[in-house]
């Protein structure tokens, strides 16, 4: 008979092929209150984590088995007061989501989501569209010199551009200027991109003042989560012409975000899809089915 592993929130096709296979699935998500015995594994993902709530109605659960990089949504001081083992996916998504930074920066600089809609509605015939601008020579600021930022950083300094950084503190072997402020990084660059991870020390990092040092001839690009962003603020920079315009993969509200977003022309947005790519999701269903066959073969062995 094959074991069973609870499954409380949708997964990807290829992780659930890959543990359907060898156990039996459960679909379920507990309510908070009940108590649901002889489950010691949970597989979720960062956008629907695991509160403390989910933890105490499985009392045996052992392994919380989380598809993406995030673990913002995941009580982890709930899970250590309780053993279980977190295992999430990190440094596979590193190289997609950089890539997916690099590509946001040229939809929007360059206008090219702009210039798709342009030649689609037959305006090409009696118009012409206005310049965009270049990325080579350009100053980058990264917000989060992580796995991600790092990424992002060699990336563009191979298409010419220059690159500084801000985070609680300099990274260690980074050749990038390191500026301390993120209000002075933003008066200072072209193009600020956020790398840095969903905390309550990031929550609204880029408010309205941030925005307004950023200026009218700049650009903001999100692939990091949404509420590093006071989305508000945000959304009236770029009505406004505060800001040039933004590239975003993720929003405070998702999926249900703002509508407003949706009728700015200066705005490409994504259905934070920054890592998804069939390689990342071959390589994110190895780490947990390796992870999930370990905890039984040591359980099996006792």
């Amino acid at each position: 008979m094959k074991q069973e592993v609870l499954v409380v929130a949708p997964i990807p096709p290829e992780l659930r092929e890959r543990l359907s296979s060898k156990y039996t699935l459960i679909d379920a998500k507990p309510e908070a209150g009940s108590v649901f015995s002889g489950m010691p594994i949970a597989v979720t993902t960062s956008m629907a984590g695991a509160d403390e709530a989910l933890m105490a109605s499985l009392p045996d659960l052992k392994l919380i088995a989380c598809n993406g990089t995030g673990l913002d949504k995941i009580d982890q001081e709930a899970a250590k007061v309780r053993g279980i083992t977190v295992q999430n996916t990190p440094d596979v998504v590193t190289e997609d989501t950089a890539d997916c930074a690099i590509g946001l920066m040229y939809a929007v600089v360059r206008r090219i989501a702009e210039a798709d809609r342009f030649v689609r509605s037959g305006k090409w015939k009696s118009a012409r569209m206005q310049p965009s601008r270049r990325l080579y020579s350009k100053h980058l600021g990264v917000v989060g010199m992580g796995r991600i930022g790092q990424a992002i950083a060699r990336r563009a300094s191979g298409i010419g551009m220059k690159v500084s950084y801000t985070g609680p503190k300099p990274k260690e072997g980074v050749p990038h200027e390191y500026v301390a402020d993120i209000v002075a990084l933003a008066q200072a660059v072209d193009i600020l991109v956020l790398s840095c991870p969903a905390t309550p020390q990031t929550r609204h990092l880029v408010s309205r003042a941030v925005l307004d040092a950023l200026g009218s001839q700049r650009y903001l690009i999100n692939v990091s989560r949404g509420s590093v962003v006071d989305e508000a603020a945000l959304i009236e920079a770029l009505e406004g012409g505060t800001i040039a315009g933004a590239g975003l993969d993720v929003f405070e509200n998702e999926p249900d975000i703002d509508p407003r977003f949706a009728a700015l022309e200066n705005t490409v947005l994504q259905p934070h899809v920054a890592a998804v790519t069939t390689e990342t999701r071959h390589a994110m269903a190895d780490i947990l089915e390796a992870a999930i066959d370990q905890y039984f073969e040591t359980a099996r062995q006792g």
